[in-house]
């Protein structure tokens, strides 16, 4: 274990690289205890190399294992990003239009007596699509995945499935995402995760992050606190096979996967999601490879579309927020797991945090610590 040295009482604290500015062990203390989170890993970035990761508490309560920065967690709705980087990255190859209809590519998409959204608008949640809870879209980890495209087709085929105007303020809808992963899968000519993977994961090497845990990964184990008299109804919130064993105020989830990969579905350690920040921070090259060119890289963190809770740019989007400063980014939250990434263009920095905790907790007064940092 190391510390900063300012707060000895810290929870267990293991440096992957760097070290951290003078307060960090103190200020993750204090947003781990009053959030309640038992584990997170931490990862921050310039353009050109990581500064600083580490891992803080524990990935595991019942075995007492260490979270570190080699953790993998799910990645939940930060896989958002990705998915609009691989659909930039075929815009990129000539192969996809983001002005679009999104009916020429997967023509179920279109919409009853309405201009069908196009493209783009999927991807900065301007399409009109609803946002059903997505509670139960998971499966045990062991389990045979559900199909993406009959999942879509079930939420197409609901009455209401556009439920707004195309075009109008953004509203937040995890099924457009789905439906972008089906446009891509259609536009690229090959599975969406294989495009993922072939265009986005490994030319940014990305090796720890995919769709499933990598082989000898060590896993996060997800966590929801919560009395034990609500153990009932948790169990039958989640799909069978779901919910495990309670650990004082928690009850554990045992390894699952969510079942729209494009929406939500990478599972990986910070320090691959640390590269990726790297190469937004690069306007899209990483190492010699350019993954987007700079003009696509930069259009995507253009917060040009207004919506509640967010502001939305093509992948990435902005609280509303009287804090100064410039950013952009993303959240992952589900069960068990609750995780961020912000990019400070003007900074030339990235910060990710990712936990095994459900519910949120305040991270403002870390970043800013952290991006006020004087790094060497």
């Amino acid at each position: 274990m190391v510390t900063d040295g300012t707060n000895p009482g810290a929870p267990g604290e293991s440096v992957a690289v760097g070290r951290p500015p003078r307060g960090t062990t103190a200020a993750v203390t204090t947003m781990m205890r009053r959030g309640a989170v038992p584990g997170l890993s931490m990862v921050v970035v310039t353009r050109d190399r990581v500064l600083f990761a580490a891992g803080y508490g524990l990935a595991d309560r019942a075995a007492k294992t260490p979270a570190t920065a080699s953790t993998s967690y799910l990645w939940f709705s930060m896989s958002k990003i990705v998915t609009a980087t691989a659909a930039c990255r075929l815009v990129g190859e000539g192969r996809l239009d983001l002005n679009a209809p999104a009916d020429e590519y997967v023509d179920y998409l279109r919409a009853p007596g309405a201009a069908t959204p196009n493209v783009g608008q999927l991807l900065n949640h301007t399409a009109g699509l609803g946002n059903p809870m997505p509670i139960r879209w998971v499966h045990p980890a062991d389990a045979d995945p559900p199909d993406p495209v009959a999942l879509l087709r079930r939420l197409m085929g609901r009455r209401r499935a556009y439920r707004y105007p195309a075009g109008r303020s953004a509203r937040y809808s995890n099924v457009g995402y789905l439906a972008a992963g089906e446009v891509i899968a259609a536009a690229s000519g090959m599975p969406f995760e294989a495009y993922v993977r072939q265009s986005v994961l490994r030319p940014v090497g990305m090796d720890h992050t995919g769709f499933r845990y990598p082989d000898g990964a060590a896993r996060a184990t997800g966590y929801v606190k919560a009395p034990r008299i609500a153990d009932p109804l948790l169990r039958g919130l989640l799909p069978g096979g779901i919910a495990g064993s309670r650990h004082g105020p928690y009850l554990s989830l045992n390894p699952f996967y969510v079942d729209g990969p494009a929406y939500g579905g990478l599972v990986g350690d910070v320090l691959d999601a640390g590269r990726f920040l790297r190469l937004h921070l690069r306007d899209g090259e990483i190492d010699g490879t350019r993954v987007l060119s700079p003009g696509a890289a930069r259009s995507m963190r253009t917060i040009d579309e207004a919506g509640k809770p967010f502001h939305h740019g093509t992948g990435w989007f902005r609280r509303p927020t009287k804090t100064p400063g410039q950013w952009v980014e993303h959240f992952g939250a589900g069960a068990g797991f609750w995780n961020v990434m912000r990019l400070f263009p003007d900074l030339g920095l990235g910060i990710v945090v990712m936990s095994n905790s459900t519910r949120m907790y305040d991270f403002e007064p870390l970043f800013a610590l952290l991006a006020s940092a004087p790094w060497p």
